[in-house]
């Protein structure tokens, strides 16, 4: 599954770890979270995010 960043703070959204402290169980991928996700630091919403080539 494909990682994203936080374009505003650089979060990474990496799914292996899903968001345990918002509630996203490990396995979630990014496009599964529901629509009002928002980043658990910087709490903008998933249009805010970009993915990270590897």
């Amino acid at each position: 599954m494909k990682k994203y960043r936080c374009i505003p703070c650089g979060y990474i959204y990496d799914p292996a770890f899903g968001d345990p402290d918002g509630g996203t169980a490990p396995g979630t991928a990014f496009e599964d979270l529901p629509d009002d996700w928002q980043c658990p630091i910087c709490s903008v919403g998933k249009d805010d995010f970009e993915i990270i080539e590897e």
